[in-house]
């Protein structure tokens, strides 16, 4: 008796000591040194041709970071449970978000599109909000449904008829960049949850004429085009992109130095948000496009990971959202640094952790926040049923 609660007491002790999992902080905490150089080494030539202090955008881009890491700890402490237990409230709260944007009076119009919201000191992009809102509900949703998606149709189409509620609203913003990935966040998460691939398939070629009509927009079709080949109007449609090829094909090996790029010298717009993995090519060459790309890797595999040990502890809310964020920051990270390199047209996403933004800045924190929260929350479970092992795909046994 004396032995099994001193085992107890062990075991307690145990829980009270329970760290934040390095694997995930060190790739977030390295992703944002890397911004902070960046965007500090980018944006001086963006502020003096806007009028501002040369640091304008470094020391706000510092701020948003200041106000992420309370934010972070803010989560740190916030019981997954609670956050499932209003995740079915989340719907209204998305609808809203995107509409706000549009609403005169509360929306701010930057550079033709209208995607954010005024307050005061700054602007927010409400769509960011709206994608973590997004996992949670879905993660809910499918939680609560669980075995039954690759039955019943219906449970698979009300997800994506929201999907398609909130890619029309964000399409009037226009943020067809963004409508995709919340679609592809909704299709994946569908798919892992086990839904029939006989429901997705049909369904999915249903909604490629509204893509395709998207897509045919005028401004939209010049991108694609010059997409093609973006030197043949090199001063015209195709001017981004080949200004961000010139960077990165300066950079070759090794770069040509911290704070040395030319391009982003009134040559590259949106050099410290859009386009700053170009910057970030140019001045530490294929050497620091391969460092960025495996810290992504290791960060996003991480959070995937995390994700599997809770399906494989029945927490299917905590394994969705998981799954649902590593999906997120895995295809924006892959969709901005296409976009920098040729690989995909244009479109305005900036890249998580390192690109100027503080409503992505916030968000994307505010997500890992989340993982490493569900990670504790994963381990105190362990430490108190012993009885539980890691499998062979854990985070313990892949470290």
């Amino acid at each position: 008796m004396a032995a099994a609660r001193k085992q107890a007491y062990r075991r307690e002790d145990r829980v009270r000591q329970l760290r934040p999992d390095p694997g995930l902080i060190m790739p977030t905490v390295l992703l944002l040194m890397i911004g902070v150089v960046m965007v500090g080494s980018a944006s001086m030539a963006v502020a003096e041709g806007n009028g501002v202090e040369p640091y304008y955008y470094l020391l706000r881009h510092l701020v948003f970071l200041g106000l992420a890491v309370p934010l972070a700890l803010a989560l740190r402490w916030l019981p997954v449970a609670r956050l499932e237990a209003v995740s079915k409230l989340m719907l209204g709260p998305i609808v809203l978000l995107l509409l706000l944007p549009m609403l005169p009076g509360i929306g701010v119009e930057v550079n033709g599109s209208q995607r954010w919201i005024s307050l005061g000191v700054s602007r927010f992009q409400t769509v960011e909000l709206a994608k973590l809102l997004l996992i949670i509900y879905l993660a809910g949703y499918l939680n609560a449904r669980s075995g039954l998606l690759d039955k019943r149709l219906m449970e698979t189409v009300k997800p994506l008829l929201l999907t398609a509620v909130l890619t029309l609203i964000l399409l009037q913003q226009p943020d067809f960049g963004s409508a995709m990935v919340l679609t592809a966040i909704v299709v994946s998460l569908l798919f892992l949850a086990g839904t029939s691939l006989w429901y997705l398939l049909p369904l999915g070629a249903l909604s490629l004429p509204l893509l395709g009509l998207a897509a045919i927009e005028p401004y939209r079709l010049q991108r694609i085009m010059s997409f093609r080949d973006p030197f043949a109007d090199a001063f015209g449609s195709g001017y981004q992109l080949s200004q961000a090829l010139i960077a990165i094909g300066r950079g070759e090996f090794f770069g040509v130095g911290i704070g040395a790029s030319i391009q982003k010298l009134f040559y590259l717009p949106e050099a410290h948000t859009d386009f700053i993995f170009a910057v970030l090519a140019e001045e530490t060459g294929l050497l620091g496009i391969v460092v960025v790309m495996l810290l992504y890797c290791w960060l996003i595999m991480r959070i995937m990971l995390v994700g599997r040990q809770a399906h494989n502890l029945q927490q299917g809310f905590m394994g969705y959202v998981c799954w649902g964020i590593g999906i997120w920051l895995a295809l924006q990270a892959i969709i901005s640094m296409g976009v920098n390199l040729g690989l995909l047209p244009t479109k305005g996403l900036t890249l998580p952790l390192i690109s100027s933004g503080g409503s992505s800045l916030l968000m994307t924190v505010a997500a890992i926040a989340l993982v490493v929260r569900i990670k504790l929350e994963i381990e105190r479970l362990r430490l108190q049923r012993p009885s539980l092992r890691p499998d062979w795909m854990s985070p313990e046994v892949v470290a």
